[in-house]
């Protein structure tokens, strides 16, 4: 009974570890695309397009970078759907969005 009961608490475990593995990798996708939204806006408020091309070729795979301009301000919009492990596994949807007062040319 003993055996069995250990049996069933180590697959739980497992599992449990897993899963906490598998939402720190979504967290840590989230993170780089929040990173790309902010250099992105940071770069191209400054004007500096070599520097965009430069981290939007960094990008996780999958990202949809969207940049405009409004109000005086950079905005850009990262979007991914995330499938961390595998492509079977069901997407997260993830967005991030960076907004930076464009600097005077």
């Amino acid at each position: 009974m003993v055996t069995v009961e250990l049996a069933l608490a180590s697959v739980g475990a497992a599992a449990a570890l897993v899963l906490i593995a598998w939402v720190l990798s979504v967290v840590m996708l989230w993170g780089a695309c929040h990173d790309l939204a902010t250099g992105v806006a940071r770069q191209e408020a400054r004007g500096d397009a070599a520097a965009v091309a430069k981290i939007l070729s960094q990008r996780p795979r999958g990202a949809e970078v969207t940049t405009r301009r409004e109000d005086g301000r950079v905005v850009v919009v990262v979007d991914l759907a995330a499938r961390p492990w595998a492509e079977w596994l069901p997407s997260i949807p993830l967005h991030a969005e960076a907004s930076v007062i464009a600097e005077p040319t």
